[in-house]
């Protein structure tokens, strides 16, 4: 299946500049979840920015946000990219990580499959259409998206019931690994999906009866999505390869909005495997749905709010400071170099 393969294979190169300091000859273990945001990484290794700054990167690939959290608390991984919204729930529990940059922002999207897609027309608010499609069928709508705590199943409920105000029993949210969500949408298994580029257009080129009904910023305004941070434990002993990776970040994050064909490559070779062609990845580089952002302060205030929203609705035990989640000096930094 196209979209199980998808996934980022493990890769590693070893990079040897005797002339840096120690901690660039350490391996960088990253984890990623295989969706565009996470394009900025990549970019900065098929540049050739990991290798200039001494970086050793190591790539895992997880399902979601809260899958990776496991592997932070046990010590297994130095760089999470992925969405922010799990690592409330990770400082909750004593881990500490650091979001050093933002990398892209409002990137999730609900797809509707070919039968519930009809029902979302013109005139009809998204509260109707979930209505006129139990009253059709008899059943409500399956929506899948990834686990409670995930960026993907936040915005998905805040739609559901804070833009919407959709009755609870209209639609059935149903939990899966990313694959799994893309698999079932274009299998017609559930009846619509929280997606994300390039998700979103290689199954609408695959079904034109698949419609996008929402964009994030309808979802959940400012929604924060994906971020790149760091253990506690690997800033405190590499701040330089910290500030290293945040420029190469930056770079990454401007190339990617002004040469978005060349960067494509980059990228079908990390998410698309040769089995998504380069002109799929270009569009979606620049689709409504994809929005690249590197600043980690544009979302900071969007996290708490989103946090406080989990909260709400129980994916998240308390509010946790996000005083000490967000460290933007090192953007700053960056971005001050001429």
């Amino acid at each position: 299946m196209i979209l199980s393969l998808l996934r980022v294979a493990t890769v590693a190169a070893a990079f040897t500049l005797p002339s840096l300091p120690a901690f660039a000859q350490q391996q960088l273990r990253v984890g990623v979840i295989p969706v565009l945001g996470v394009a900025p990484i990549f970019v900065v290794d098929k540049e050739g920015w990991a290798k200039q700054a001494g970086f050793d990167f190591k790539f895992t690939t997880f399902e979601s946000g809260p899958a990776m959290i496991q592997a932070l608390a046990s010590g297994t991984l130095d760089v999470y990219v992925a969405g922010v919204a799990p690592l409330g729930v990770a400082r909750s529990k004593g881990i500490d990580i650091r979001v050093l940059t933002s990398t892209a922002v409002e990137e999730m999207t609900v797809a509707a499959g070919p039968k519930l897609a009809p029902y979302f027309k013109a005139g009809v608010g998204g509260a109707q259409a979930l209505k006129d499609f139990k009253a059709a069928t008899g059943k409500a709508a399956r929506l899948a998206t990834q686990p409670p705590g995930s960026v993907p199943h936040t915005t998905l409920v805040h739609w559901l019931s804070e833009v919407l105000k959709a009755e609870k029993g209209d639609y059935e949210i149903v939990s899966m690994g990313i694959d799994a969500t893309q698999q079932a949408l274009l299998a017609g298994a559930v009846d619509g999906a929280t997606i994300r580029e390039p998700t979103d257009t290689i199954v609408q080129q695959r079904n034109p009866a698949i419609k996008v009904v929402a964009l994030g910023g309808e979802m959940f305004p400012n929604q924060p999505g994906t971020v790149v941070a760091v253990s506690g434990a690997f800033l405190a002993k590499n701040k330089e390869g910290a500030q290293k990776l945040v420029d190469a970040l930056v770079k990454a994050d401007a190339l990617i909005k002004s040469d978005p064909k060349r960067v494509a490559p980059y990228v079908e070779a990390a998410i698309g495997k040769g089995i998504v062609d380069t002109a799929t990845i270009e569009k979606a580089l620049v689709s409504p749905a994809s929005k690249f952002s590197a600043d980690p302060r544009v979302i900071m205030q969007a996290t708490a709010k989103m946090q406080a929203y989990q909260v709400s609705i129980g994916t998240l035990e308390k509010d946790v400071p996000l005083d000490g989640l967000f460290d933007p000096s090192f953007y700053i930094n960056a971005t001050a170099k001429p």
